[in-house]
């Protein structure tokens, strides 16, 4: 074989091979990027073999190899090289030399009060059903459409946002197969569903124009091959999905820096990609748009909070003396406040003694974090002491919801049957978690409320706290079921109760004629206060 023509064979090979590869992985072009560097370990790899043509030659009808010139160990020796060079810059990167830059890649406010800064609980505004519970209703709505079934699977995404002030979870259909997406194509996927986590009502709802770009797509259609041709640098994060205010859907791409080569991972910004007509719009992260609700995942929250914890007093500290080293517990969960969702999770020391420091509160648009500082049981363990109330019936714990009940923290978890179907809803002190009530979840939720508290006049409209300073007039006392509760009017004429549990070192040196200042909401003829500042 002519030496021009092993030439014109070989580049036609390499190029056929390399775009081949590019189009499979979709690298970003990007130094900072792992998937990069081994893109073109790829490309050394596909140069080294497509050159072995040259060397091919016929001896006898026979096609023999012949002795590659020496220069062929060169590719090699540079792939090796550029494993040693990435493995030297990530050392200058590391936690080892840069403590510090680790520690603060996520500003956490440590000096909030949890009873002050979050809203007591509404009952009628309180996301109950988890994912698993969500996925459950979205498969038996989508069963309910045979004429969608057949051709569409339900995506197991589910992303939790606040659609007009309604706490849902949102996910779309995808193609069923490879066959589903030829015959489905042209009109796209047809719709999304909606399961609004509080009252667990679903919907699929159906799109005049079809979603052409999604993660069941093939070719230019498939969502990350999209994304790749149009911003080549960018490093992609995991896609959500989401719905405006106008309920139109949209893929929600977190874009991805790193230090060094994967190092010291943070969002960059996001893009915004309309799934029916491919069109797509970059946002750094100081622009989201509000109606956004998750940008930055969990998983990335609670690693650059393990970094906040672990290396705030240097890198050998965190091996070592382990001075102030605190970490995340080993799950989070989702909570909606002023129009944004936020993940929490709890805070415990190096020593993993089954215990909380606090938890943290992260706005997941902008990822404004709030430390609160509330000793008591972790997560699992509240789990652990609702299933104890009813171990015989074998039932399963969702990962608690965080409240604010009566201006303390406190657990909610549902209780599930094999089959997934919500039975029982357990309350739990954060800082007593032995204090635990279930209630059989057909009563309904302000009832598991009332008998947590010990209350039968609570009203889920009502537990919003008033704050005020009141001058004592009259001063009575009673002992009620073990419990001393303590009556006043005020100077205005207007009656209050409240238990010794409220603030035992306070109520019992309260005298007439004192004028204290304190949280209260209505609670049939009396005001019950909460809390004594």
């Amino acid at each position: 074989m002519k030496k021009r023509n092993v030439l014109i064979l070989r580049v036609m090979m390499m190029f056929v091979i390399i775009f081949l590869e590019y189009y499979w992985i979709l690298p970003p072009i990007n130094l900072s990027s792992p998937a990069f560097w081994f893109f073109l370990i790829l490309i050394g790899v596909t140069y080294y073999l497509t050159s072995i043509i040259q060397y091919l030659e016929m001896q006898s009808n026979i096609i023999v190899l012949k002795k590659p010139e020496r220069k062929m160990l060169y590719i090699p020796a540079l792939v090796v090289g550029v494993f040693a060079l990435i493995i030297l810059v990530n050392l200058f990167q590391s936690p080892v030399l840069n403590a510090k830059s680790y520690a603060n890649r996520i500003s956490i406010d440590e000096k909030d009060d949890f009873s002050k800064e979050i809203e007591p609980v509404n009952f009628d505004a309180l996301p109950l059903l988890d994912k698993a519970s969500s996925q459950k209703l979205g498969d038996r709505v989508m069963g309910q459409m045979p004429e969608l079934v057949s051709q569409f699977t339900v995506s197991d995404l589910y992303t939790q946002i606040n659609y007009n002030n309604k706490i849902v979870r949102v996910t779309p259909l995808e193609y069923a197969s490879v066959i589903k997406y030829f015959t489905n194509r042209k009109e796209g996927v047809k719709g999304y569903i909606t399961v609004n986590s509080v009252t667990g009502e679903s919907e699929l709802v159906k799109l005049k124009k079809g979603m052409r770009y999604m993660p069941s797509a093939l070719f230019n259609e498939k969502l990350e091959r999209k994304l790749r041709f149009s911003y080549p640098t960018e490093i992609f994060g995991e896609p959500n999905f989401e719905i405006d205010n106008e309920g139109n859907p949209y893929w929600v791409v977190p874009t991805i820096k790193y230090s060094g080569v994967g190092l010291k991972k943070d969002i960059s910004g996001v893009i915004i990609l309309d799934p029916i007509t491919g069109s797509s719009k970059k946002y750094d992260s100081k622009n989201i748009p509000t109606w956004i609700d998750q940008v930055y995942p969990a998983s990335l929250i609670m690693e650059q909070t393990d970094d906040w914890g672990k290396y705030k007093n240097g890198f050998l500290n965190s091996i070592f003396g382990q001075k102030d080293v605190v970490l995340t517990t080993t799950g989070y969960n989702y909570t909606v406040m002023k129009d944004d969702v936020y993940m929490y999770t709890g805070i415990t020391s190096a020593a993993t003694d089954q215990s909380i420091l606090g938890f943290i509160l992260c706005n997941l648009r902008t990822k404004e974090t709030h430390f609160y500082t509330v000793p008591g049981a972790e997560e699992t363990s509240a789990m652990a002491s609702a299933k104890g109330q009813v171990q015989q019936m074998n039932y399963e714990s969702t990962f608690p919801l965080l409240i604010n009940l009566n201006n303390k923290p406190t657990y909610l978890v549902s209780l599930k049957d094999k089959a997934g179907l919500v039975k029982m809803y357990g309350f739990v002190d954060v800082e007593d978690y032995q204090k635990v009530v279930v209630t059989d979840a057909s009563e309904g939720i302000v009832e598991a409320g009332r008998r947590y508290l010990g209350n039968n006049d609570i009203d889920s409209e009502n537990m919003k706290a008033n704050r005020k300073i009141i001058t004592i007039a009259t001063k009575e006392s009673a002992i009620l079921d073990g419990t001393t509760y303590y009556y006043y009017v005020d100077t205005e004429g207007n009656r209050y109760q409240v238990s010794l549990k409220v603030d035992k070192t306070k109520l019992p040196f309260i005298q007439v004629g004192d004028s204290i200042d304190v949280n209260y909401k209505q609670n049939s003829t009396l005001l019950e206060i909460t809390k004594i500042f």
